[in-house]
């Protein structure tokens, strides 16, 4: 899918999401009895517009989201504004666009996992590495260890692994069933809660290979490659078997250089090859059986995949805060920063991902709005929840004033860096390493 259509389907997302946003301001808004004078589709300038009651529905020449026009805005002396009505009802008004957005990302999300996908399934699941200090490390599980069963289940693929452990309680010990060399041991062991998975984990990494020796002298020792590595990809194709390694060895065009993707600890490097023939004096072991099989989740599963995303959500975006002081850059983004993302995420990994990225923008721009800084959604909220308290007694002019300044500069100059910042990663040519 060229580039073009990417970014024609993401403004349209980015339209569509606004919109329904809007629109649950609007419906909320009538329902409490606001005035609305104006539901637009588009910005300014209007192309046209059909009046039905009170209201004015426009459509506008800037396809950038929608909006909503009530009666005197922030004014509680007009009859009909939103600011006259009671704190409550002004509460459910600001929070229906939020939750809205949070709605359709469960939609989006849970839809996006109900797609089939291609799922790497073998006998057993392999450790590439092994965190320190680790419940792993203190078992004994080691890189080129094959985990056969866990608990007396037969385990297929990264997932098996990840909800098998994870499904225990705290405290609770597991027994793993592996395959070391030409012996099996069945060990136990007790995993620990990882806040930053927000799950139980024992702390290792899997694969499906790992590089059990390479020859002295030969075209791979050469390059850097070394014993613990675990070979990814070649030339962007996935290496699963020695099946996948030979046909993407074989795809290879006389006189293409190679590309070999490894894993080597937690970090990814490549290594170049002049040729195909080149790729030689690596000795690798594999887990018996691995295969592509295509899977689709249950509406019921996929439900909860949605569901789970999006409550861990702001769970993750507390764990994350560090990565955001280390690199704002890529930790915030703006409009174009998400329009970048999105092109990378379709490029590297389909077409379906746009319903992904959709999703996300949604949670994002729902989560966003729930901010309680004015003018944002969660500064009215905040505002009316305050007053609801007080019975009732309004925050003085002055004060809401004063409040919207502050709340409305510091988001402008927000907006104003991230998306110089957004336009400065395009022109450097930087990317978000998808």
């Amino acid at each position: 899918m060229s580039i073009a259509v990417v970014i024609i389907l993401f403004i349209l997302t980015l339209f569509v999401v606004v919109s329904l946003h809007e629109l649950g301001h609007f419906l909320t808004a009538r329902r409490a009895g606001v005035k609305v004078e104006e539901f637009g589709l588009g910005f300014p300038p209007r192309l046209f517009g059909i009046k039905r009651g009170e209201t004015l529905y426009s459509i506008n020449a800037i396809p950038i989201g929608a909006f909503v026009k009530s009666a005197g805005e922030n004014d509680p002396t007009i009859p009909g504004s939103l600011a006259s009505k009671s704190p409550w009802s002004r509460l459910i008004v600001y929070a229906a666009g939020p939750l809205v957005n949070i709605f359709l990302a469960f939609i989006l999300l849970s839809t996006f996992f109900m797609l089939p996908i291609n799922m790497l399934v073998g006998s057993g699941v392999m450790v590439h590495s092994v965190v320190d200090n680790s419940p792993a490390e203190e078992a004994g599980i080691e890189p080129g260890d094959i985990i056969l069963q866990v608990n007396g289940i037969p385990v297929h693929n990264w997932g098996d692994m990840q909800n098998m452990v994870s499904a225990g309680k705290e405290g609770e010990e597991i027994s793993l069933l592996l395959q070391k060399d030409e012996s099996r041991d069945e060990i136990g062991l007790e995993p620990k809660f990882d806040p930053a998975l927000g799950r139980r984990a024992i702390g290792i990494l899997l694969c499906w290979n790992i590089v059990s020796q390479v020859q002295k002298d030969s075209p791979a020792d050469e390059v850097g490659v070394m014993p613990g590595d675990t070979i990814l990809s070649i030339n962007g194709q996935i290496i699963y078997s020695e099946k996948s390694i030979s046909a993407a060895l074989a795809s290879i065009e006389e006189g293409q250089g190679i590309h070999l993707a490894l894993l080597r600890g937690q970090e990814e490097i490549v290594k170049e090859f002049d040729s195909a023939q080149q790729v030689t004096g690596i000795d690798l072991r594999w887990v018996d059986g691995v295969h592509i099989e295509r899977e689709r989740l249950s509406i019921w599963k996929a439900a909860h995949s949605g569901g789970g995303l999006i409550i861990h959500t702001p769970e993750l975006l507390v764990a994350s805060i560090s990565l955001i002081r280390e690199e704002p850059g890529t930790a915030l983004v703006g409009p174009i920063g998400a329009g970048q993302l999105t092109v990378e995420a379709v490029k590297s990994f389909g077409f379906s991902n746009m319903l992904f990225m959709a999703g996300i923008i949604s949670l994002g721009i729902g989560l966003f709005n729930f901010f309680p800084i004015p003018p944002l959604d969660g500064g009215g909220m905040l505002v009316a929840l305050i007053e609801g308290v007080r019975r009732g007694k309004r925050l003085s002019p002055r004060a809401m004033r004063l409040a919207y300044t502050i709340g409305t500069t510091f988001l402008i100059t927000l907006m104003v860096l991230v998306t110089f910042n957004d336009i400065l990663r395009l022109i450097k040519g930087g990317s978000f390493g998808l």
